[in-house]
């Protein structure tokens, strides 16, 4: 079989306008790509800054900081002198922090068992009233945390737990945006089908929720737990209120680093840099994991 010099001519044409259409693709996908790490980088950079400003304050000294409040962007040298300035003064510095991997840890664990829990009960199981409950829960979430401190304090005051780790804790245990976060995920991650597999070959409620739902649930809990381990460490209201100097959390423990007519910048700043480091260091451990779990959730569902 023969072709006609015209049909090739117009096939050579046909092949050279599909590899400059496909080249022109090609340079608009790089240009978005730039453009896309350009703007990532950005928000990553006004991100770290406030951290990166509270290092820089953290370098540098009182007598500095009261000449020139904006300090340069060259550390001063200072940190390692005023962290352990921090670590040595008399806010009990190894014990807060004791207190907050007890908190933040028992917390998350507790969050994440307790909301996958619920939320299979109420994206997988039938029973009477499951929607206005899930309704009801999700409504708490409007309510201001303000609100809630007078008859919590009065509670943990009867209980005896005023100046104790538990009233920290308990209230903590479970969260209604964590039940809410669970719930959305499960509807969608956990088929019907493997639930109803598990109880053809006999495994109980507890059994199926344990061995099925749970693992399909890791990635959202994974997050879940990260989100929440950040808030329970970071928290400042209610344990200040409730635990006041007795046995504080970090938070509460470097804001005792302020007196009553003086602020060392440099040394609460100085603190304030070692209370973030565990959360980095957090992020730089677990970030590729949670983001890979993440991803393989995204492409079971």
């Amino acid at each position: 079989m023969t072709t006609s010099p015209g049909t090739t001519a117009l096939a050579g044409r046909g092949a050279a306008r599909f590899e400059a259409r496909r080249n022109k693709r090609i340079k608009a996908a790089d240009s978005a790509g730039w453009i896309t790490y350009a703007v990532l980088g950005t928000v990553l950079a006004l991100s770290a800054y406030p951290l990166y400003y509270s290092f820089l304050l953290g370098s540098s000294d009182a007598r500095t900081i009261a000449r020139n409040p904006v300090p340069s962007l060259i550390p001063q040298g200072n940190f390692i002198t005023n962290a352990t300035r921090v670590i040595s003064s008399d806010i009990h510095f190894w014990q807060a922090v004791l207190n907050s991997v007890i908190v933040a840890v028992i917390t998350s664990l507790s969050v994440v068992f307790f909301s996958t829990l619920a939320g299979y009960a109420f994206s997988k199981l039938r029973f009477r009233g499951r929607g206005p409950l899930l309704v009801f829960v999700v409504a708490t979430m409007a309510v201001p945390v303000q609100l809630s401190v007078v008859p919590m304090f009065i509670v943990m005051s009867k209980l005896g737990w005023t100046g104790r780790l538990e009233a920290v804790i308990v209230p903590g245990l479970v969260t209604a945006f964590g039940v809410f976060w669970m719930t959305q995920y499960l509807e969608t991650a956990l088929p019907f089908e493997l639930i109803e597999s598990a109880r053809v070959d006999g495994c109980s409620m507890i059994r199926t929720f344990w061995h099925i739902a749970l693992p399909a649930a890791r990635p959202a809990a994974s997050m879940l737990g990260l989100f929440t381990f950040i808030g329970s460490w970071t928290s400042f209201f209610w344990p200040f209120i409730v635990l006041g100097s007795a046995r504080p959390t970090l938070p509460v423990s470097i804001q005792l680093l302020q007196a009553s007519y003086f602020k060392d910048y440099s040394l609460i700043l100085a603190g304030v840099t070692l209370a973030a480091l565990p959360l980095i260091v957090v992020f730089a451990f677990a970030g590729r994991q949670l983001v890979a779990g993440v991803m393989a959730g995204a492409v079971k569902g």
